[in-house]
C-alpha cells in the first residue's frame, strides 16, 4: 500500500520544507521554574516539553532508598491539549509508563548517583505539545534541566529520531512521518560517542540502521553544541546577575555550580 502523504517531494523537500538530514529549529529556555531546582524548555519544531528537577533529596519511602547511591524518579504527564487525539492520557496510561521508565534507564548510567547515596532524584516531564521526536525532546530537556539544577552528569544525553522513507533516511520527524515510516530514537554522548539510548517503535533493514545510526551520531554533535551555548548563556546570566548588586542567602542552586559545570562539559 502507497502512502497517503508525499513524504519527499520531487525536489528532495519534506513536507514542512526541510531537507532530509535537516533539523527542525531547536528553541531552549533554562529560566527558573517555581520551585525547581532545575528545569529546561525544549522545542523541536511544534513538539514542546518542559522538565523540572528537585532534589538530591531525602527519599519520602523508605521502600525507594538506595544505600549507595540516588534513586532517580521519573514521572511523565502528557498535557490533555498537546495532541490531536480526544482520548485523555492518564497517569497509569502504558505509554506514559514506557516513556518515563525508557528516560529513568538512560539517565541512571549517565547521572553520577554515587555521589548521593540514600536520596532521591525527581525529574517531572510535562509534555506540552506534541509533532514527532517526542522521546527525543524529553531526554533532550531532561539532560539541561539536570544540568540546570547543578546535578554531576557524565557528559550530556542527546537524542534524535531517525527514519527511513523508501531507501532514503530522515532526520528529526515530525509525526506525519512517524506515523508513516519506520523509525529509531538514538541518544548519545557526544564527548565519548557512546550509546545510553536506542529504541525501535517499527522494523528496520540493518543496512538502514546502521545509516541511520552514523547520521544520528552526527546529528548529536550539531544538538549538543545548541545545549552547550544554551548552558553558556545561562550561566553567564546568573553570574552577571550575582555582580550587580548585593545578594542575601544562597540564591539559584544554578549560580553555585554554573562555572563548574561549562569546565565539566
Amino acid at each position: 500500500m502507497g502512502s497517503r502523504v508525499e513524504i519527499l517531494n520531487q525536489g528532495g523537500f519534506r513536507s514542512d520544507g526541510r531537507r532530509q538530514f535537516e533539523l527542525r529549529d531547536m528553541t531552549i529556555d533554562l529560566s527558573q521554574q517555581g520551585q525547581a531546582d532545575g528545569a529546561a524548555v525544549v522545542t523541536h519544531g511544534l513538539t514542546q516539553v518542559m522538565v523540572s528537577v528537585f532534589g538530591p533529596r531525602e527519599a519520602k519511602m523508605r521502600s525507594q532508598t538506595i544505600h549507595d547511591r540516588a534513586n532517580i524518579n521519573v514521572e511523565v504527564n502528557i498535557a490533555a491539549f498537546s495532541t490531536g487525539e480526544r482520548r485523555k492520557r492518564t497517569r497509569g496510561d502504558k505509554r506514559i509508563l514506557e516513556l518515563a521508565a525508557t528516560i529513568k534507564s538512560t539517565f541512571e548510567p549517565v547521572v553520577q548517583t554515587n555521589l548521593y547515596p540514600r536520596s532521591q532524584i525527581d525529574v517531572y516531564v510535562q509534555v506540552l505539545q506534541q509533532d514527532g521526536g517526542l522521546l527525543q525532546a524529553c531526554v533532550n530537556a531532561t539532560t539541561l534541566a539536570l544540568v540546570n539544577a547543578g546535578i554531576p552528569l557524565l557528559d550530556f544525553v542527546c537524542a534524535v529520531t531517525g527514519g527511513v522513507h523508501s531507501t532514503s533516511p530522515l532526520l528529526d520527524l515530525t509525526l506525519l512521518e512517524e506515523n508513516d515510516l519506520p523509525n529509531v530514537t538514538v541518544a548519545m554522548m557526544p564527548k565519548t560517542g557512546k550509546v545510553t539510548l536506542v529504541t525501535m517503535e517499527t522494523r528496520l533493514h540493518v543496512d538502514r540502521f546502521e545509516e541511520i545510526f552514523r547520521l544520528a551520531g552526527d546529528a548529536s554533535k550539531v544538538i549538543h553544541g545548541e545545549m552547550k551555548t544554551a548552558v553558556r548563556s545561562r550561566t553567564s546570566a546568573l553570574v552577571a546577575a550575582m555582580g550587580s548588586g548585593p545578594r542575601v542567602g544562597g540564591g539559584d542552586s544554578a549560580d553555585k555550580h554554573g562555572d563548574d559545570r561549562m569546565n565539566e562539559y
